[in-house]
């Protein structure tokens, strides 16, 4: 079982289709998966097709209320067997505020994952863009981190204090974390701009970025607006065709830490 937060503090980066994708992906393939939407905006939550208005217990209740178990929020997806889903709603931007005087607060959600961790093959933790009480609570209960990158101008900007906090993380509250990999993003051919910014991250991360790379296609982003993965919405799109190939090279540099 791998615990791992797909993170960058810059908004617009497409953490949401990458963490929607690859996990609807790994569940097809048998594995037993279980998404964490820690986002107030729960934009995961609502793109697997869940009203975010008939949630009854969300992670607010998780991360507020110490008598609430995972497994008491937790939901199974409709679409695809093995995808679970443990769903957020717009409650939960006052965690912070509510739980502000806590000690240990930065590791409630770590707590509550141990109840359930052993029942999944994989957790996947999708955060919020910002580097406060949420993201350090995913960061803290996680081992690795999963940083997708849009192929535009900005791309690098804020990278060198995502990775300081990953540092401060790892050295104060979580020893075991670590970089999963660097995903390349909305990714178009046509510029010469996407190729710099390619070229560019991999100098900054060399080895962790993967080989895979995800472009901007039409298909992939209409998908969310139906409550569905990319690969339910159009099989044979480009979309559909990255994120199988992202799928097969995640499972290969994760081969044997099942």
């Amino acid at each position: 079982m791998k615990k791992i937060c797909i993170f960058n503090q810059k908004g617009g980066v497409g953490k949401t289709t990458v963490n929607i994708n690859l996990c609807a992906n790994l569940a097809l393939m048998g594995l037993k998966i279980l998404v964490i939407d820690i986002d107030p905006q729960g934009n995961t939550t609502s793109g697997l097709g869940i009203d975010k208005r008939k949630v009854n217990k969300s992670m607010y209740d998780i991360l507020t209320n110490a008598e609430v178990k995972l497994n008491d929020v937790i939901v199974e997806s409709e679409l695809i067997s093995n995808f679970f889903l443990a769903p957020s709603t717009m409650e939960l931007a006052g965690a912070e505020v509510e739980l502000i005087g806590l000690s240990k607060r930065e590791e409630i959600l770590k707590e509550k994952i141990r109840e359930v961790e052993n029942e999944y093959d994989y957790i996947f933790i999708d955060c919020p863009p910002s580097l406060g009480f949420l993201t350090i609570n995913a960061l803290t209960a996680c081992e690795s981190v999963l940083i997708p990158i849009q192929c535009e101008f900005y791309a690098l900007e804020g990278v060198g204090q995502l990775v300081n906090t990953i540092n401060l993380v790892k050295k104060s509250l979580n020893q075991e974390l670590d970089i999963e990999g660097v995903l390349l993003n909305m990714y178009d051919s046509r510029t010469r701009l996407s190729s710099e910014v390619v070229d560019e991250v991999k100098r900054y991360f060399k080895d962790k970025v993967y080989d895979t790379v995800i472009p901007r296609n039409i298909r992939l982003a209409e998908a969310p607006s139906f409550g569905l993965p990319v690969i339910l919405y159009d099989r044979k799109c480009k979309g559909t065709e990255a994120f199988s190939n992202l799928t097969n090279e995640f499972l290969s540099k994760n081969k044997g830490e099942i």
